[in-house]
């Protein structure tokens, strides 16, 4: 089996706490006991980058910082951690959007990733001027990266279709390598979308029955225009030495939740566009009751938060199982999160992944360094007194 990768998030989507920070497809984010400044993103960057994780997602949206400008400051105070920078495909030209790549990508060291969202609501799209519909975005964004992709190979790019027009494009600063493109979506434009340009699919954390029905949809897709892909799954974590820990902690979560919250947050997610998160909403049926849809898999996130919903929550070997599972299902890289973000990190990153590493699924990215053995000096007495002797 393939090493699997491991991805942690930077909570700039209204801070970070130890209850359950909304926001997504429309609705507030709310706010966190922890805002998200430098010095803290700056925390959770180093520690996922000490812990093994390959890169950080950064959200997009309105109700975020912008996330290429926060990864590029952030970029500086960390060595080896990649940014999945999420953006959205249209509200940028794709000769700017190449050339910013480019110059993200030599800058850091080849520390890019990039996230392409093509935008679930409409009303938020109108707040940045953007006045396509859903359908209209996706024939947008499959341009966009078609055009994207040429001027990264460094030939002249002629273009002419519904939604951009370049002629005679060339970009000097060509990214060392190119980023790779994460993409999600789950309509049937964004299933095109996703086989003829992207290089990673990601799926939310759904039951692996139905993960793996999404992979299997894709992939054939994909193969038809002769195309390879990765997988990935989005999803959230709690992980404690045993189980009863764990649900202990969810069961903390959702008792931060108030029915009112719910109420609201679920009104305003069931008018979104997007249908990925119509399957989310109708993981957790909007109620605090029955929400372990799956053996460890958890719906109680997306009652008042909007994209990923679900969580996976046990022990760590319970947790390293269900990653076998979603494994066995196609997927090969998981990006994370959980709640407050740095602590979550350390109890995932010291539990499931040396779990995961006894199990030959994961090694750590970095180069080992050689570890040195401190001997006590009691220990050391008796071989001295004999070489003196």
């Amino acid at each position: 089996m393939t090493d699997l990768k491991f991805h942690w998030f930077l909570p700039t989507n209204g801070g970070d706490g130890r209850q359950i920070v909304g926001g997504g497809h429309g609705t507030p984010a709310g706010s966190g006991g922890r805002p998200a400044s430098i010095a803290y993103l700056g925390q959770i960057a180093r520690s996922a980058e000490q812990l093994g994780f390959e890169a950080a997602l950064t959200p997009t949206g309105a109700w975020c910082e912008d996330a290429w400008i926060t990864t590029a400051m952030l970029s500086g105070v960390s060595e080896r951690l990649k940014f999945l920078v999420a953006f959205r495909p249209g509200l940028t030209s794709p000769f700017l959007a190449a050339q910013m790549a480019g110059t993200f990508q030599n800058l850091s060291g080849g520390r890019l990733l990039l996230n392409v969202v093509t935008g679930g609501e409409s009303h938020e799209q109108r707040m940045y001027g953007d006045f396509l519909d859903k359908d209209a975005r996706y024939e947008r964004c499959g341009e966009f990266l078609e055009i994207v992709r040429a001027l990264w190979s460094g030939k002249p790019v002629e273009f002419e279709g519904g939604h951009f027009q370049l002629s005679d494009a060339v970009l000097a600063q060509l990214p060392d390598p190119p980023p790779r493109v994460y993409f999600g979506g789950s309509s049937p434009a964004a299933l095109d979308v996703a086989a003829r340009q992207v290089d990673v699919y990601l799926t939310w954390g759904e039951p692996p029955a139905a993960v793996a029905e999404k992979v299997r949809r894709v992939r054939e897709l994909a193969e038809r225009q002769g195309r390879t892909l990765a997988f990935g799954l989005r999803v959230h974590a709690i992980a404690r030495d045993t189980a009863a820990e764990a649900w202990a902690e969810a069961d903390r979560l959702l008792a931060g939740i108030s029915e009112k919250q719910i109420s609201e947050v679920q009104a305003g997610l069931r008018r979104s566009e997007s249908e990925g998160q119509r399957r989310m909403l109708a993981l957790n049926g909007g109620t605090k009751d029955g929400l372990e849809i799956h053996p460890n898999l958890w719906a109680g996130v997306g009652l008042v938060r909007g994209g990923a919903g679900t969580a996976l929550v046990g022990s760590h070997q319970q947790i390293a199982d269900l990653i076998q599972e979603y494994a066995g299902a196609g997927i090969t890289e998981f990006v994370l999160s959980g709640y407050p973000h740095l602590e979550e990190a350390y109890r995932f990153g010291e539990g499931v992944l040396p779990e995961l590493a006894r199990r030959g699924l994961w090694r750590h990215p970095a180069p080992s360094r050689r570890a040195v053995s401190a001997v006590p000096f009691g220990a050391a007495a008796p071989a001295a007194k004999e070489a003196a002797s």
